[in-house]
């Protein structure tokens, strides 16, 4: 894929400690991203130091095309930069070798 978005590790997680801001910005999303992980509120900010949790931040986003659009439009990231962010966090960083 010679358009593919890459990011740094670091790059990744300033995306994913924004998209777990905006999560926890609104009660709704907030309640919604609690439910789906099953991580109590108490435990977010200890979690947020481990890269595969802030991966999952942002798989939380990609199943939920709403809010991913919601948080692409206010932060100004496009779709496929939280992807790449995505990837980046949680070691996938591979394409195929076959078509």
């Amino acid at each position: 894929m010679a358009n593919k978005v890459k990011l740094t590790h670091r790059a990744a997680e300033t995306v994913a400690v924004q998209a777990l801001s905006f999560i926890a910005s609104d009660p709704e999303r907030l309640g919604l991203f609690l439910a789906s992980t099953g991580i109590g509120p108490g435990d977010i900010r200890a979690a947020a130091r481990e890269p595969l949790f802030l991966a999952g931040v942002l798989d939380h986003l990609a199943n939920n095309e709403s809010v991913m659009l919601a948080f692409a439009a206010e932060t100004a990231h496009e779709p496929a930069s939280i992807l790449a962010a995505r990837e980046a966090l949680a070691g996938r960083d591979w394409e195929r070798d076959t078509p």
